[in-house]
């Protein structure tokens, strides 16, 4: 029998790893909702290009959602939807609060959408699914100057919990992962713009911010929301798992030097 999944913003960065690593499996179908047309061309040459589609659109778009929906269900059983989609956008509440409230909905409406796309598709055919969120350890602890990113994610961290309690009797699980600093084109983009003395004042404040004293891998998160997607992880529900090399774990010491 053939498994199938959807992954937003699964073009880029963690979003492309959960992809190939879920695609791994040969009885697996994973389709990948991207709003970057460029940014799946990859899957035209990837080993996997057989068992893997792309949907072109917002993730925040319930018609876009449905599309994903369609061609999982068309290729395979839906077994799995991962919300992933991310914006990055600065903005500080007492300049521009309309913006900051933008920029949360523009990362929370994509997990609310796409996790009743996938609820309703579970519920639809009386099969079990499970959910994934992406959140991020601002969740917990805020970073200056991300207040709506932040904000954004801790609302997704109560919106995990929540799908898990109404929707957890139709055996559906909802879980979350929730990150450190993962190394993506994105930081490597950001640590080649800074000279070299900001480089490494970058690289050691990373270390001493995670205890394992490094960025996570992209294939590291993959590897964890593959576990929380499969049936190894079939009494897990409503949790946040901190993939985070322990960032969350660690309470600073303000005297530390």
């Amino acid at each position: 029998m053939t498994n199938s999944y959807v992954v937003t913003g699964g073009g880029r960065g963690v979003g492309r790893a959960i992809v190939e690593r879920l695609a791994e499996r040969a009885d697996a179908v994973v389709v990948v909702i991207e709003f970057d047309a460029a940014a799946v061309r990859w899957i035209d040459e990837h080993p996997a290009r057989a068992r893997l589609r792309a949907v072109i659109g917002d993730a925040s778009d319930g018609c876009t959602a449905e599309r994903a929906v369609d061609e999982a269900a068309a290729a395979g059983v839906l077994r799995g939807w991962v919300n992933n989609a991310a914006v990055f956008v600065d903005a500080w509440l007492h300049a521009d609060p309309d913006a900051v409230t933008a920029a949360i909905g523009r990362n929370l409406s994509p997990a609310v959408v796409g996790s009743a796309a996938a609820a309703r598709h579970f519920l639809a055919t009386d099969r079990p699914g499970a959910i994934v969120n992406v959140s991020s350890h601002q969740a917990q602890r805020a970073v200056r100057g991300a207040l709506a990113y932040a904000t954004a994610k801790a609302a997704i961290e109560g919106l995990t919990r929540a799908l898990a309690v109404d929707y957890g009797p139709h055996g559906i699980r909802t879980n979350a992962v929730a990150l450190g600093s993962i190394a993506t084109e994105r930081s490597a983009g950001h640590l080649a713009g800074l000279a070299p003395d900001a480089r490494a004042d970058f690289e050691r404040e990373i270390a001493r911010a995670h205890p394992l004293g490094r960025m996570g891998s992209v294939a590291e998160v993959a590897s964890a929301v593959a576990f929380l997607l499969s049936a190894e992880a079939a009494f897990v529900n409503g949790t946040v798992l901190a993939v985070d090399g322990g960032r969350a774990a660690l309470g600073r010491d303000p005297e530390e030097l």
